[in-house]
């Protein structure tokens, strides 16, 4: 049978009403009674009820964690961060995989809010004005991690993605290419990715390199979104360069590509976004660029966990760097 309260202060010779200030970390108990509380804590295996500590409270130190793949190998290395720093702050984390659709985030967010979680990581594949509605009448604490929304309602971490593309577009137009094809989402999306597409018609304008609607495909971030964009660009004409909103898109593109009889980066420059694990260890090793995933989610926690506990916060949105790491799908 289960360790109570009351068994906690027979073993320590206290209270319970002492057992339970220990156990909520108040500050009148001294540091003797404190010792002896956490050692009858520790030989019973006592463990407290969170059910009912939650309801007496209305903390259930647990924060929920959205993510939209849980496939994609970017989202694991944001929620390691995430969960590194809710540990340190003893939170406990629930994850939500959405499988990108948006019926389904607004589920989760009902559940989460039936589940009396502190506050929600969220992580989207587009920030519909419903769920933003929604986000807003549950009065969840919730924090944006890797997009943000139009209004700036919510605090957020992310990278500036149209900057990074722009980044990844010029860098392949400074090494001499004149024909760079664009494959990614959809540029109406309410996401960070929708964001690339500005960031590479940005640097083709800057350069004075004219926009070919037929060098572009949209569709999702997933590796067989790649090779179907690829395939479908490649009908239209030869290509110098493609600058992918993903690596996993970029994957996709290079085995249509290979599959064309084109070669990497010979005769065509290839540059992929996130610098995930596979990025490294893929053939030809991806150039890309690359997003601080674990810092991301880090950092979002500290600022949720900030919001949750009634703390200013210093800066409601940050942007972190992003960089463009060389390796062999682009010409040196």
């Amino acid at each position: 049978m289960a360790a109570s309260i009351k068994d906690v202060a027979r073993e320590a010779g206290v209270s319970i009403a002492t057992v339970s200030r220990v156990l909520n970390d108040v500050d009148v108990v001294n540091e003797e009674t404190k010792k002896k509380v956490q050692d009858a804590i520790k030989k019973l295996g006592y463990r407290p009820n969170i059910v009912a500590r939650s309801l007496k409270t209305q903390r259930s130190r647990t924060i929920g964690i959205i993510i939209p793949d849980i496939s994609n190998q970017f989202y694991p290395e944001i929620v390691r961060g995430a969960e590194d720093v809710a540990n340190i702050y003893n939170y406990n984390i629930m994850l939500c995989n959405t499988d990108l659709d948006p019926e389904k985030e607004m589920e989760y967010l009902r559940v989460l809010k039936e589940k009396m979680v502190d506050g929600v990581i969220y992580m989207s594949n587009s920030l519909e004005p419903e769920i933003i509605e929604l986000v807003k009448s549950l009065e969840l604490p919730v924090t944006l991690v890797e997009t943000t929304d139009r209004e700036n309602t919510f605090p957020s971490v992310t990278i500036d993605n149209e900057k990074a593309a722009f980044d990844a577009t010029e860098y392949l137009i400074k090494k001499g290419n004149k024909k760079i094809a664009y494959i990614g989402t959809y540029e109406d999306a309410v996401n960070a990715a929708a964001y690339r597409f500005s960031g590479y018609k940005e640097a083709l304008s800057k350069n004075n390199m004219g926009f070919d609607k037929s060098l572009c495909f949209f569709g999702g971030l997933k590796a067989h979104d790649g090779h179907e964009g690829m395939n479908a660009i490649l009908k239209n004409g030869d290509i110098d360069a493609v600058f992918c909103a993903s690596d996993e898109i970029a994957m996709g593109a290079i085995n249509a590509l290979r599959e064309s009889g084109k070669k990497i980066p010979e005769e065509v420059d290839v540059i992929g976004f996130d610098d995930i694990y596979s990025a490294s260890i893929f053939y030809p090793k991806l150039t890309t660029v690359v997003q601080p995933m674990y810092d991301m989610g880090s950092v979002g926690m500290r600022m949720l966990i900030k919001v949750i506990n009634g703390a200013e916060l210093v800066q409601h949105h940050f942007v972190l760097p992003h960089q463009i790491v060389e390796r062999d799908s682009c010409k040196k």
